[in-house]
């Protein structure tokens, strides 16, 4: 059993299937794994959180994923890219819910790390698992670096990055740039990491 099963008692059974159709009617899903995680209480409870907030005036993470997926529309890139962007997409802010962001961090409790744990289920592939993780990493590397004023310890956290991602090093570029892009977000980190990551091709939209 998961450890995410509880979140199956959430609400009757009627209720999720109202919230699942209109989920399916907004963010269009065009795999089998986008439709199974759209029939998944513990991932539409997770779509459903937020409300209106800095880096987000769009309030809830659905309207977030709509944003970064008519980002990925934008691309220019292969079908199969375009699929795992949208994987991606779907996972990497909806266990935010589930988030514990008491001091100091646990890093084990991070939205991430709960997605990529979720997405386990789903997904075999590993470079995808550490995107979906990671997916902030680049920014709290920038973050670091820039306002906390830790030069050393950001480019050796973005170097562990990049260590990490390997051949997703582009993969991870292209989500990265297709979520900044959204709300209000600092586009500083984007334009940051264009400039001084090497071997992406950077991509205009």
């Amino acid at each position: 059993m998961s450890s995410f099963d509880h979140g199956s008692t959430l609400a009757p059974s009627e209720g999720w299937n109202a919230v699942s159709h209109a989920m399916v009617q907004t963010l269009r899903p065009e795999s089998e794994l986008e439709g199974l995680l759209l029939q998944d209480p513990v991932f539409l409870r997770g779509l459903l959180w937020g409300v209106p907030r800095y880096g987000h005036p769009e309030g809830e993470v659905y309207k977030h994923v709509a944003e970064v997926l008519h980002n990925i529309e934008e691309l220019p890139i292969e079908p199969r890219q375009r699929h795992q962007l949208r994987i991606i997409a779907f996972a990497h802010d909806t266990f935010k819910y589930l988030e514990d962001k008491s001091f100091p961090r646990n890093w084990e409790k991070h939205h991430g790390m709960l997605a990529r744990r979720y997405m386990e289920q789903h997904l075999s592939d590993e470079g995808l698992l550490d995107i979906i993780e990671l997916h902030d990493e680049a920014y709290y590397a920038w973050r670091m670096q820039f306002l906390h004023h830790e030069s050393d310890a950001g480019q050796q956290r973005m170097q562990r990055l990049l260590d990490r991602l390997g051949d997703y090093r582009q993969l991870y570029y292209l989500f990265f740039k297709c979520d900044t892009l959204t709300g209000d977000k600092v586009i500083a980190p984007l334009k940051w990491f264009e400039h001084s990551v090497e071997g992406i091709q950077l991509v205009v939209f």
